[in-house]
């Protein structure tokens, strides 16, 4: 494999990991109070940076309904807590930040990859 192909999916996942973690929490700060605090503690990190790995992956091999599979897997996990309107719009937002952030860095490594 070409050393710059290796950079670019390289850094697709590093932007995706990082980058889109922190476009989602700015996104998400102003909504935040209104939820308050549940769960493991930083688990929303992970969960977020797991997604979007699989959602990059899934988008660089164009396996786009796989993403319906990530976002179906967060829901089931995630089903007793959206019967409440302010979580389930704080869901909501954070996970189509998400998947959408992910998406886009997936789109960008998929064309740069299609350069070389």
């Amino acid at each position: 494999m070409d050393w710059r192909i290796l950079l670019i999916y390289l850094s697709g996942y590093i932007v995706s990991i990082f980058v889109c973690n922190w476009i989602v929490k700015s996104i998400l700060r102003k909504y935040r109070d209104s939820i308050g605090e549940s769960g493991l503690e930083k688990a929303g990190n992970i969960i977020g940076a797991l997604e979007r790995i699989f959602v990059l992956t899934l988008v660089i091999l164009n396996q786009y309904l796989g993403i319906a599979i990530v976002f179906t897997a967060k829901s089931i996990a995630r089903f007793e807590n959206l019967k409440g309107r302010e979580f389930a719009e704080y869901y909501l937002i954070g996970t189509f930040a998400s998947v959408l952030s992910a998406m886009f860095v997936g789109f960008l490594v998929n064309y740069l990859v299609k350069l070389i």
